[in-house]
Order: C-alpha cells, then structure tokens, then sequence
C-alpha cells in the first residue's frame, strides 16, 4: 500500500508539473502546436474553473474528445482531483480549445450507459499519456479490462455555450514573443561588433 501511495504521489506531481508546462505553451499562444499532433501528444484543451474555497480562478490543461457535438474529459485520479472538486461546487467553466473559446456548463455523467465507449474516446485522444501514465491500452484492451482499470475515474461533458471573451484567454502572455525577438537580435547585433583598436 505505501508503494501505490508513493507511485500515486509521483504521477501526481508528474501531472502537476506537466499541467503547468501545458498551461503556459497555451498562454504563449501555442495551444494549437501543443495539439498539432494529436496521435502522440494528444488532444489538450484548458478548463477554466472556479476554486471552491479560495474563490479564485484555476486553470486546468486536460485531454478531451468530442463525442456527438460535446466535449468529454476524465479525472483520471477520480473524484481527489481538485479541479474536478471545483467544477463539482461551480459547473460553470471556460473552455480553450486549439480553435476556440467558450463558456461552458461541466456535468459527471459517469452514470452514462455510453461510459465506456466515451471513455475509450477520451483515452485514445490523451495520445501517449494514458499508455505511459495509466498503463491503459486504450485502442486494444477489451471493455472488461477499460471497466477494472477505471472504475475510478469520472467522466465529465461539458456543454457547449456562449463565445468566451475578454483577457486572460489564450495567448494572454504572447506578447513576450516581440521581446525575446528584440533582445536576441540586439544580442546577435552586439555580438557582431568587433572591438576597437586602442
């Protein structure tokens, strides 16, 4: 028991430290990159939510499918995912997607008769990290095996409403880009001076 709690801790912070790389390549206007390939690194949108006690806004990259006209993601640590907590207390979200941001209604449909079929969906466009951090197979393994696996986790849909607008969306931070430009080109131009003779 003690070695699942170490394992368990490990891909927690695996996943914390992945989410916030994530999150940031979404705030430097990459989130379409990040999705540029989706049969490896997956698909990835970002989840705007409301801290159940703090109040304040949390953001969350997760891997998501659109399964008839609705978007679906997994907290794949079950209902212990804080973000899951927080849209449990607000359902109301903000949804980045490569191609589009909305404001959006979260709702557990873990009770879905389609559940698992969704979640195969969902496993499939998480590209390598269900593989590498669930051990799921989710392309192969029969629905009894997906069913044992992750009796734990929790289908979310989140339903699609009105155009999200006003800062803090995606790419809030990509004005650093012109900056770094100017600073490597002042760099390069310095650097191609030669110093005078004295």
């Amino acid at each position: 028991m003690a070695e699942m709690n170490a394992q368990d801790e490990f891909m927690r912070q695996a996943f914390k430290y992945g989410n916030r790389f994530m999150l940031l390549m979404w705030r430097l206007g990459m989130g379409r990159l990040m999705n540029a390939w989706p049969d490896q690194t997956g698909q990835i949108m970002v989840i705007t939510h409301t801290g159940r006690k703090s109040g304040l806004t949390r953001r969350t990259p997760v891997n998501y499918a659109i399964f008839d006209g609705d978007v679906y993601c997994t907290a794949a640590f079950g209902a212990q995912a804080h973000w899951y907590k927080n849209i449990q207390a607000n359902p109301s979200v903000e949804v980045w997607l490569p191609d589009a941001r909305w404001m959006g209604t979260a709702e557990d449909v873990s009770d879905d008769p389609r559940r698992l079929e969704i979640l195969r969906a969902v496993l499939i466009a998480s590209g390598f990290a269900a593989p590498l951090f669930a051990g799921v197979s989710p392309r192969t393994m029969t629905d009894d095996a997906l069913e044992s696996l992750s009796k734990d986790y929790r289908l979310i849909r989140i339903r699609q409403g009105e155009a999200a607008v006003g800062p803090g969306g995606p790419g809030d931070l990509a004005w650093v880009w012109p900056l770094i430009g100017v600073a490597l080109l002042a760099r390069l131009l310095r650097g191609g001076e030669r110093p005078r003779k004295t």
